[in-house]
């Protein structure tokens, strides 16, 4: 019992995943709850005060951009040296849910590629053989999206100490930059775009490790991936430049490798993006495993002794050992009156003078029976649509009416709502569904006629007028069943 109510526990609190922050704080003022609250308690609107965790921080670091899908790279451009500039970023980071944040970052840097440095001297001929040295200074700001995939992808009984996690970071923003050229005729500017141009706007996208120093301080090593959507980027000049016709690309791009801290800023213990919301629905439900002894179920007893609570049990004085549905009534699988527990022939139909096997007649061994019920046929309230729980059931009478030489008659029935002529013409209708459902899946058509009873034919008669019974019975009385003509 006490799995059982840790697993009920672990289902109602799995939805507060989505969201990690949430209040502790309840008021007893008298007021009915608002409708996010479960009805169990006032709660007060999310404030400061009412978090739990700190979900703002900081983060700064400086790496290494190297110039990678361009005319003019970074590493050994046209057999020239390995040219490596640098880079530097300020973020503003606010943790959205434990899974998921936004950054505010501004860059700052310098990209370095071509046949040289462009501090040195410029090689003989330099124009002549393409052999240019370039470099890019830049400043960008961007918003980007930051994805935990370690809080998403944690195994809840993983109980290792919570002190890496992995990143994912994409998002747009706005790049300026001053691109030089360095030939034997000197070093010159060849672009210059101003940021919040339309031609400025450009993407990045990433992943990084973090490592948690301290509940206030993170390792970060990342490395994100510029796509700056400028062929002028490198340095290069105009886009149809003969530098610029080296490569078909229409986009400078180049990774930018970083190593960073992020400081969490706040009055509380933990940031959001360090808390695992798994874990502690995990403790919870162990803690209250451990306090709770038992939890009282079905009040009202089991008289029969089926698994199934009086409250709801529709058969009260099933026989014991038998096997029974939901609802507590013991099982019938071919659908001949005789519960499968007393049934010598479980899977085929047989009266119940016979112990629910089928008779065989000395002249053609067919079955001999007078009615066959299909209980299972049941509609909803003013609805002749065949429902898809009724498909088995349908299925089995397709077997069982091919099986034999007689003919039937598929009887329709209604509760006792509505008029009579109502009720007619719907019965009418449902007999007549479940008979073309009869014969489009290979019963013989001159096997099977139709009528529909309306409501003189009711299942349960002490359900007229329908308001003095349960709706389980009333929904027992819309049905259709076949008799044997």
């Amino acid at each position: 019992m006490k799995s059982k109510l840790a697993i009920l526990s672990l289902a109602i609190a799995l939805p507060a995943t989505a969201f990690a922050q949430d209040s502790l704080q309840v008021t007893n003022n008298g007021e009915y709850p608002n409708t996010f609250s479960s009805g169990s308690a006032n709660v007060q609107p999310f404030t400061q005060s009412a978090k739990r965790f700190n979900d703002w921080s900081i983060s700064f670091g400086g790496g290494v951009p190297l110039m990678q899908s361009a005319d003019l790279t970074s590493i050994k451009n046209g057999g020239g040296k390995n040219l490596i500039g640098y880079s530097a970023y300020f973020s503003v980071d606010k943790a959205i849910t434990h899974a998921f944040g936004l950054k505010l970052q501004y860059d700052r840097g310098e990209t370095r590629q071509g046949w040289f440095n462009t501090k040195d001297p410029a090689p003989a001929n330099a124009a002549a053989n393409m052999q240019v040295g370039a470099r890019t200074q830049y400043d960008a700001i961007s918003i980007l999206g930051d994805i935990n995939f370690s809080n998403l992808m944690r195994r809840v009984d993983n109980k290792s100490p919570y002190r890496w996690a992995l990143h994912g970071y994409a998002g747009i923003g706005t790049l300026a930059y001053r691109a030089y050229l360095k030939d034997d005729a000197g070093q010159r500017l060849m672009t210059e775009v101003k940021p919040f141009k339309l031609q400025s706007f450009f993407g990045q996208a990433g992943a990084g490790l973090k490592y948690k120093l301290s509940n206030r301080l993170d390792l970060e090593g990342r490395l994100m991936y510029v796509v700056t959507t400028d062929d002028e980027f490198d340095g290069g000049g105009a886009q149809y430049s003969d530098i610029n016709k080296k490569s078909d690309q229409t986009s400078d791009n180049f990774f930018n490798a970083t190593l960073g801290l992020t400081v969490n800023l706040g009055k509380h213990e933990s940031h959001l993006m360090w808390h695992d919301p798994m874990q502690e629905i995990y403790y919870r439900t162990e803690v209250l495993e451990s306090k709770v002894n038992d939890l009282e179920v079905c009040k009202s007893g089991d008289a029969d002794n089926d698994g199934v609570c009086d409250d709801w049990d529709r058969q009260l004085d099933t026989p014991a050992g038998a096997r029974v549905d939901g609802s507590g009534v013991a099982l019938d699988v071919d659908l001949d009156g005789v519960i499968d527990l007393l049934d010598k022939c479980v899977t085929v139909p047989g009266p119940v003078e016979n112990n629910g096997c089928p008779v065989a007649t000395q002249e053609s061994g067919v079955v001999a029976e007078s009615e066959t019920k299909l209980d299972g046929i049941e509609f909803e309230l003013n609805s002749d649509k065949i429902l898809s729980n009724n498909t088995p059931i349908l299925n089995n009478a397709v077997s069982y009416i091919n099986s034999s030489n007689g003919s039937y008659t598929v009887v329709g029935a209604a509760d006792a709502r509505g008029s009579e002529e109502y009720n007619k013409r719907l019965s009418e209708k449902r007999a007549n569904n479940v008979k073309q459902y009869l014969i489009k899946n290979g019963v013989e058509s001159n096997k099977l006629d139709a009528q529909g009873n309306g409501k003189t034919d009711l299942k349960y008669p002490e359900c007229d007028p329908a308001s003095k019974c349960p709706e389980w019975k009333n929904k027992a009385n819309r049905r259709v069943y076949f008799k044997a003509k």
